[in-house]
């Protein structure tokens, strides 16, 4: 019988869609529940556990009481033992993940899956022996860590070619986590918290981001009169997070921009600043559209990483076609080969995403390079 512990942070991701920068602390888990938000943890839990029921006669969850876990199999024919109970299973705190991890393991599990972001990822790396496997489903607003699966399915996928026999390796990962009080001014300030033991495939395993250091301002400079020189009237310019955007935003306009959060542009000015999702969706509402996004270095994710303002809806009330890729031929070289990864967590939609894009890479300079939906299977369209 092979042994899954699952961990699941009902309050992960929270912050995203609200446009809070993270989950972490009382106040931004409050002003998130105020505006009407919810963590979207359980949810992508199910996803990655649904998957699991192919192998369903061959393993056993070791898991939490409520939504921290249990509340993943009412519907599920898997076999699963509660052997934690937080006192509040809909919030719960970082103890009650460590806490967790010590009472699993406890029962000599293959592996642990937890559903978080890096403060999970954190959390769970004080608490678990250096020789115990470990996997992350990624449920976070910013994904920092190399320990985590690209989507809830390739976690699964990657936990049935081990339970298979595949010839999976196990290799120690970084765990990474930001200062989200800084995160939230503009300044990334990432720590180094340790390593676990996580199994690898390059196809569904999330890389560890990198900051892009080497980016010259020439190369932005040239996509920035790219896509500004195409800017339509009365047209909203929905403009992501990222370094790339934000120097195209800044030279827009002279007033202070988001760099970690979604603006927006009306007839080359500023209207709308760090918005949320809700706000977001009413703004498209009122205007035809178009959304400029950048590539996060490293990982190669356009969707559902520190995005997730970017949510389904609102991406289909953009529309498909009105959304401009922008990235320095450096930052798709990080990547050696490797497709981009789309995770919004609608299916229908991230296979619509899906097939070969044109990246802006300068003045007039454009490359068409792969984007993939990761559901456990890699695409071999050309």
């Amino acid at each position: 019988m092979f042994k899954i512990g699952l961990i699941v942070n009902p309050v992960a991701g929270i912050g995203g869609p609200a446009g809070l920068k993270g989950s972490d602390g009382e106040n931004i888990y409050l002003q998130a529940k105020a505006l009407g938000f919810e963590s979207k943890s359980l949810q992508r839990a199910i996803v990655a556990i649904s998957r699991l029921e192919t192998v369903g006669d061959s393993v056993e969850f070791i898991t939490c009481a409520g939504a921290m876990g249990a509340d993943c199999f009412k519907d599920s024919t898997l076999r699963y033992r509660v052997v934690y109970s937080p006192t509040d299973q809909t919030h719960t705190q970082p103890d009650d993940t460590r806490h967790a991890a010590t009472a699993i393991m406890a029962f000599g599990v293959d592996i642990i899956l937890f559903v978080g972001g890096d403060g999970t990822a954190r959390d769970i790396c004080s608490a678990v022996d250096n020789n115990q496997p470990v996997l992350g489903i990624p449920a976070g607003v910013k994904m920092h860590s190399g320990v985590f699966a690209v989507t809830p399915k390739a976690a699964a996928q990657l936990v049935i070619d081990m339970i298979k026999g595949g010839l999976v390796s196990i290799a120690e990962h970084e765990v990474r986590d930001i200062d989200e009080d800084a995160f939230r001014s503009g300044v990334v300030k990432s720590k180094h918290y340790g390593e676990m033991l996580t199994p690898q495939e390059g196809r569904y395993l999330q890389h560890v981001k990198c900051g892009g250091k080497e980016i010259e301002a020439l190369v932005l400079d040239d996509i920035a009169s790219e896509i500004i020189e195409n800017i339509e009237d009365d047209t909203l310019y929905v403009m992501g997070s990222g370094g790339t955007v934000m120097h195209i935003k800044n030279t827009l306009s002279d007033e202070e921009c988001s760099l970690l959060g979604v603006d927006l542009f009306l007839n080359n000015s500023l209207v709308a600043k760090d918005v949320n999702e809700h706000q977001l969706f009413d703004w498209l509402s009122q205007y035809p559209s178009r959304l400029i996004v950048t590539v996060i270095g490293g990982q190669g994710h356009l969707f559902g990483r520190g995005n997730q303002q970017l949510s389904p809806r609102n991406l289909r009330k953009i529309g498909l076609n009105n959304i401009t890729i922008v990235a320095t031929k450096n930052k798709i070289k990080e990547m050696d080969s490797r497709p981009l990864v789309v995770d919004t967590g609608d299916d229908e939609l991230d296979q619509c995403l899906a097939g070969v894009r044109q990246i802006v890479t300068g003045y007039d300079d454009r490359i068409v390079y792969p984007v993939e939906y990761v559901n456990g299977q890699v695409s071999t369209d050309e």
